[in-house]
Parts: structure tokens; C-alpha cells; sequence
């Protein structure tokens, strides 16, 4: 949500971030709401006289009686009623057009940074840079399933009987790899200075509709039926919730938090081969990395979340690249957004693993996270970004270690999460 204040000043710079955006269809709505803005305030104008001059003809009525007034006293009682009537019209059409303010204000897109690539979706983002050389095998890979099956580390089979598409079962090996990588990514973090946290699986509508768009949240969330509850589908989202209404204290900020949970999502939509298996599910776990910071310290946060992800994929030798995410591609609370991709070896291609954005104080707004300075109350920037979600990354990382064998080999690093293996073999 931006500041109501650009739109009655400048609502012609609105306008233009919504064509950078391609969300021409919005474009009636900064006249409307600009409209609704006009008469709401006058409105409130109205509403103040009407109540400021009831408060003096109320003050009167007790003098008149006591003066034996009581026709005047009489009339006085019933301007004070039309002014009663009145004031609850001008309440009750106050409340209908601040809702619609408000609907209006919470699809409004925030302002996308000067930076940010001009384009309508992701096949217009731009490669910023790589790390580490991208290598083709000498061998033949196989698709990710094949490759987790013959380690007896997946069943997807059992897991459409008991849930569905888009479910699985990780075991022996494999399913040590993938806590291995979670509590690898959360020591990871705590020794960057980030604050380990676990926070509830399960959200309010108040703070979905906080902070994300209606688009995303109909896109992903599941919601528990009879009840006002969300599962979530990152732990940014409870995350960021956990700060609502809040004032925070100047001297707190920055808050640099990193947080693990199970996510899930609906992934609507069909979707390719590569796709299957593990890739788009509808439930994986995920380490993730928050900030709450001052706005002139988001920049620079930016740029060290998503440092982290590339360092931590470095760290266990997977080839990554990072992707400027174009203005069509930003979903509407975000100012900028940076992809982190993995190489697939299979697929002699990146693909996605981790997504950094700045989000300035769209959230914030949203929310009520402001922080007290010696000049008032100021709302925060709040940025966020993808540690590792281990059943996809997963696909990166047994395609890069594989050996013609079929085994996979461990980096360094993850060994001693593994009781000090070096290699998961093939099992007959």
C-alpha cells in the first residue's frame, strides 16, 4: 500500500508506475479513489461542523430550561435531532467510501524502483551475474526421481494413495540430506548474525491480506475451513505478522531474523515435465530470512540477503546465478525482486531456488510496523528472502554431485550434519 498522500498530490506519478507495471486496467481506479479521497474529507468537514455545532446548541438547552425557556428549549432539542440524523448519515457514508478507499489503496502497486528492468513477465528478466562454473556431465542425467529412487531415497507412488499430486515421501538417506541442508541453512544464519526463529504455521486473514495482494493469496493459500485461519505458504508471512500494530523501539532496528517452517501452497496451474516430481508441491519446508530496517538501510539490506543465499549455495558447491526480476514480473507489494537460480546439469539450464525482494513499507502500511523516532512515528521497510526450500533445491544439488555411478556425493560442509558421510550410494 502506498502513501495516500503521492495520489493526491501526484496521482499522475501513480499512474506511470502502473504502466511500468502493465496493470493499465488499474488505471481508473487513481481517478477514483483521488474522487472518493475529495469527498470523504469533506465528509469528515461536515461531520466535524455538524458535531461542533450540536456541542453548542447542547450546551444551551440546560441554560433555557433553567431560564423557563422551554419552547426554545423545546426547538434546541430538535435541531440537536436533525443534527443526530445527520451526523449518523455522514458517519455511515464515511465508512462506506473509507472501504472502498481502502479496497482501491490495497491494489494500487507499490512503486517499483528506477533500477528495476522494464518488461511484462518473467521471460523478460534480466541475468545479473553467475557464481561458480556451470558444468555439463559426461554422462547422461537422469530426471530428478530416477536419480532420488535408485538412492531409495523418494516414494511418490504411496504419497498420491495418502494425499495426491504434488506430495512425497523422502526417506533413509535422502530424507537425512534434506534436514541436513535445513539445519546446515540455520547455522548458516545464526553465525551472518540472523536470529533464529520458529514461528506458527497458521495465520489470521488480517495478516494475509498484510502481506500480500488478493492475487497471491488466492494463488496459494489453503484456508482452514471454519475457521479464521491460513496455513502458510512461506514463514515470511507469519514473520512479518508477528510485528503488527507494533511501535518499534529505533534502536532495535534492524531486526535481521531467520526462520524455518513446512509451507504449503496450492500451485495452481498446469505445469511441464521438468515440473513433476519434486519441484512444484503442495507442501516442502523452507529456511527463510527476514529484515524490519529503516528506509534508508533497505538498499543495503538487499543486496546482503540475497549474498547470503548465493554464499550458501557456493558453500555446497552448486553453480547459481542471480536474475533481476522485470517490472511485469513484480507481484504488487514488491519495489524490487532479485532470483537466486540453480543450475541444472539435466536441463543445461538455471532454474529458480530462491527469490529476494524489497518490499520498502508496502507491508508496513498494511500492517501498522512503524518505529518511534525523535520526529514521530515512521513505517519500516521490510524485505525477505529464501534461505534454501530443500525439496527442490534438492534437485540441483543430486544432479551437480551425481557420479556416472548413480551415487551423490556430500560436500564439505554438509558431511558433518551427515555422520560424516561422503558419498550416498546406490542401493540395490
Amino acid at each position: 500500500m502506498i502513501d495516500i498522500n503521492i495520489l493526491r498530490t501526484n496521482p499522475e506519478l501513480v499512474k506511470e508506475n502502473i504502466k511500468r507495471k502493465f496493470q493499465d486496467h488499474k488505471l481508473p481506479l487513481v481517478d477514483e479513489v483521488v474522487e472518493l479521497d475529495v469527498a470523504l474529507r469533506a465528509l469528515k468537514k461536515e461531520g466535524d461542523d455538524k458535531r461542533r455545532e450540536k456541542n453548542q446548541i447542547s450546551s444551551q438547552i440546560g441554560r433555557l430550561i433553567a431560564q423557563n425557556k422551554r419552547a426554545e428549549a423545546e426547538e434546541a432539542k430538535a435541531q440537536v435531532g436533525k443534527l443526530n440524523k445527520r451526523i449518523a448519515e455522514i458517519e455511515a457514508e464515511e465508512e462506506q467510501i473509507s472501504e472502498r478507499v481502502k479496497k482501491i489503496m490495497m491494489v494500487i502497486p507499490n512503486f517499483v524502483a528506477k533500477d528495476v528492468p522494464l518488461g511484462k513477465d518473467d521471460s523478460q528478466n534480466v541475468q545479473l551475474e553467475t557464481f561458480l562454473e556451470a558444468k555439463e556431465k559426461p554422462f547422461e542425467v537422469p530426471y530428478h526421481t530416477e536419480i532420488l529412487e535408485k538412492l531409495a531415497g523418494i516414494d511418490l507412488d504411496s504419497a498420491r494413495r495418502t494425499s495426491g499430486q504434488g506430495f512425497y515421501y523422502l526417506t533413509g538417506d535422502v530424507a537425512r540430506l534434506h534436514s541436513a541442508i535445513l539445519t546446515y541453512a540455520r547455522d548458516f544464519m545464526i553465525d551472518r548474525g540472523y536470529t533464529y526463529v520458529i514461528p506458527p504455521f497458521m495465520i489470521r486473514s488480517e495478516v494475509v491480506s498484510g502481506v500480500m495482494s488478493f492475487d497471491e493469496m488466492d494463488n496459494m493459500m489453503y484456508k482452514i475451513e471454519g475457521e479464521d485461519l491460513y496455513l502458510i505458504g512461506t514463514s515470511e508471512h507469519s514473520m512479518i505478522g508477528r510485528f503488527m500494530g507494533t511501535i518499534l523501539d529505533e534502536k532495535s532496528l534492524p531486526l535481521k531474523l531467520t526462520s524455518y517452517s513446512p509451507c504449503f501452497r496450492k500451485e495452481k496451474g498446469a505445469h511441464g515435465i521438468e515440473e513433476r516430481g519434486i519441484y512444484r508441491i503442495h507442501q516442502f519446508e523452507k529456511q527463510e530470512m527476514i529484515i524490519i530496517c529503516k528506509p534508508v538501510d533497505s538498499d543495503k539490506f538487499y543486496d546482503e540477503l540475497w549474498h547470503n543465499t548465493v554464499d550458501f549455495f557456493v558453500s555446497m558447491q552448486i553453480p547459481v546465478r542471480t536474475l533481476a526480476c522485470c517490472t511485469g514480473d513484480l507481484a504488487d507489494l514488491k519495489y524490487k525482486s532479485l532470483d537466486v537460480e540453480a543450475w541444472s546439469p539435466r536441463q543445461k539450464k538455471y532454474f529458480e531456488v530462491g527469490s529476494c525482494s524489497n518490499l520498502t513499507d508496502a507491508q508496513a502500511r498494511r500492517l501498522g510496523i512503524r518505529y518511534k523516532t525523535e520526529k514521530g512515528n515512521v513505517f519500516a521497510h521490510t524485505l525477505n528472502n529464501t534461505v534454501v526450500a530443500p525439496p527442490r533445491m534438492l534437485i540441483a544439488f543430486v544432479e551437480n554431485h551425481l557420479n556416472e555411478d548413480g551415487s551423490v556425493n556430500i560436500p564439505p560442509v554438509l558431511q558433518p550434519y551427515m555422520g560424516g558421510k561422503t558419498k550416498i550410494e546406490v542401493k540395490k
